[in-house]
């Protein structure tokens, strides 16, 4: 009988799957990066001005990718899109229960601490802030937690 891991790894054989095929993806990465950075969607400073209701700034970046994320949604369903691999896109609506409420508010309560969203912390590293370093090992110590006490959480 093979291993879960063994499942995978042929799994990612018989896609192709391999560093060059998914170079793609990080050179997409570094490309928002680069945008987040000159953007100033990534700055400490910008986070701390939304939070504190000082600077439309954030608002506008972070209302323009919900826009952009509905309609390219909806032109998705529509146009019945597949992935790249072929496959169909599934869309499921998932019911708001207090664990999303709780995690939603853990989730803001840590981005208005450390003044950073967890996508562009490694971004805030690159940019010279090795001090986020600590959130990051902080978010993956959380995400650790989670996973062990995820059976005992409200869902």
């Amino acid at each position: 009988m093979k291993n879960i891991n063994e499942e995978e790894g042929a799994n990612h054989q018989k896609t192709g799957e391999s560093f060059i095929a998914n170079l793609k993806y990080v050179l997409v990465g570094v490309f928002f990066g680069i945008v987040f950075v000159k953007a100033e969607i990534i700055s400490w400073f910008r986070i701390q001005e939304m939070f504190r209701l000082t600077s439309f700034h954030m608002y506008g970046v972070i209302g323009t990718a919900v826009v952009v994320a509905t309609l390219s949604t909806l032109l998705m369903k529509k146009f019945k899109v597949k992935t790249l691999q072929g496959e169909e896109v599934i869309y499921s609506v998932r019911p708001l229960d207090k664990g999303n409420v709780i995690g939603g508010l853990l989730f803001g309560l840590g981005w208005a601490m450390t003044g950073a969203c967890p996508g562009p912390l490694y971004g805030l590293v690159g940019s010279g802030f090795p001090v986020f370093l600590a959130a990051i090992a902080s978010a993956i110590a959380g995400t650790y937690a989670y996973g062990l006490l995820r059976d005992k959480l409200p869902h």
